[in-house]
């Protein structure tokens, strides 16, 4: 499927990642015609499987097929795309999750007129009284991720700026934690 322009992993190395790990793996479709590979997903050990709204023309029946294989289900939503758009499927996922780039590539700069759209949708959360992650993707560091956690996200996707921090992996990550603690 194409819906960014690259391609980072398969069904193969979740399943590879399965035999190594006892924590929940957190798979992000950022594909076309996602319900086509989520039973293999699935099957790979997946325990959430996130796709875009952008992507699924019928969302629901793509949640529902989700949800039917004993897997979490999550919806993205990509930076220009409205809050509107998920109000529907929202009672249905147990993860929100707002992309704070256009995805497709690593080490780009986090938008910051996303933090109003984050802290909207907590809003809109805390309204409906619905409890499930609000996970935030893109461009995440040290110096932003206080703000992303106080607009009220809960789940902080980060990539170059603890896989590619001179210190190390390690203590970027403590780094981060630290900071939103």
């Amino acid at each position: 499927g194409h819906f960014v322009p690259n391609i980072t992993i398969g069904a193969s190395v979740v399943a590879s990642l399965r035999g190594w790990t006892r924590l929940p793996l957190d798979v992000h479709l950022m594909i076309e015609q996602p319900e086509r590979y989520i039973s293999d997903f699935a099957n790979s050990g997946a325990n959430i499987i996130t796709v875009h709204v952008e992507a699924c023309p019928h969302l629901h029946r793509t949640i529902q097929a989700i949800k039917e294989l004993g897997v979490r289900a999550g919806v993205a939503l990509n930076p220009a795309t409205p809050l509107s758009s998920i109000e529907e499927i929202i009672p249905y996922v147990s993860l929100i999750l707002i992309m704070t780039v256009n995805p497709g590539f690593g080490g780009q700069v986090f938008i910051p007129e996303m933090l109003e759209k984050i802290s909207r949708l907590h809003q809109m959360l805390e309204n409906k009284k619905l409890t499930m992650e609000l996970e935030v993707d893109g461009g995440i560091t040290n110096d932003n991720a206080l703000a992303i956690a106080k607009a009220g996200a809960n789940v902080l996707a980060v990539g170059n700026s603890v896989f590619k921090a001179r210190e190390g992996i390690s203590h970027a990550l403590r780094k981060i934690k630290e900071t939103v603690n």
